[in-house]
């Protein structure tokens, strides 16, 4: 099903569901956002989950906030709706 990323705006794009707090921090039953496949990849090759609960990012505006991710949402909003880069996890993520 083709919709809109909550994250970056492209469309039509196939969503997944991001739990906005971690499953194992107790969101299971939190508020989740649907975002295109290569937003939620790159979430997860930058943060930990102790990083998304440390830095505050269990919203959509403090993701777009941090500047870590800020830039790979400029350009992703520039790539066509049928672009799936890859992605390489981040040496901080890669070694917790």
């Amino acid at each position: 099903m083709n919709q809109q990323c909550e994250l970056c705006g492209r469309e039509p794009v196939e969503t997944t569901v991001h739990h906005l707090t971690p499953k194992e921090m107790g969101g299971t039953h939190m508020p989740t956002a649907d975002l295109c496949i290569p937003c939620h990849k790159q979430i997860h090759s930058l943060y930990t989950n102790r990083d998304i609960m440390t830095l505050g990012l269990t919203g959509i505006q403090a993701l777009r906030q941090d500047e870590r991710i800020a830039p790979y949402i400029r350009w992703i909003r520039k790539q066509p709706a049928t672009t799936i880069p890859r992605v390489r996890k981040s040496h901080h993520v890669r070694k917790s």
